[in-house]
């Protein structure tokens, strides 16, 4: 699985700790330095099943600084996955990219059930 996350980031640490703690091995992506492509977004969207809003940070200085809230209901799907991929700081995190399915945010009932 892929672990991607902004080391400072006070709930990637959780559910790192999280992960770490149940043994479970994973590949850790830093997602400043390597931010997810448009088309890795589309792929992890799909795979979610969630709203691509959900993909948004919507709590970081970033998402708020650029007026997001008002921009987002009036952008198409690829603009919006096109402007996820200009910069890791607007992404929602962590991600826990699985086989069959993607995790955003940590939500230990959801990543128990995802795990077992």
């Amino acid at each position: 699985m892929l672990f991607v996350e902004y080391p400072k980031c006070s709930t990637c640490k959780k559910a790192k700790a999280w992960l770490d703690g149940r043994g479970l091995a994973y590949d850790d992506r830093h997602i400043v330095e390597d931010n997810p492509t448009a088309d890795e977004l589309r792929a992890w969207h799909g795979a979610s099943g969630l709203p691509l809003k959900r993909f948004f940070n919507t709590s970081g200085m970033l998402y708020r600084d650029m007026g997001l809230k008002d921009k987002l209901p009036d952008m198409s799907e690829d603009d919006m996955l096109d402007l996820l991929a200009t910069n890791g700081m607007l992404v929602k995190r962590p991600l826990l990219v699985l086989d069959d399915t993607v995790l955003v945010g940590f939500r230990v009932k959801e990543w128990e059930a995802a795990l077992a």
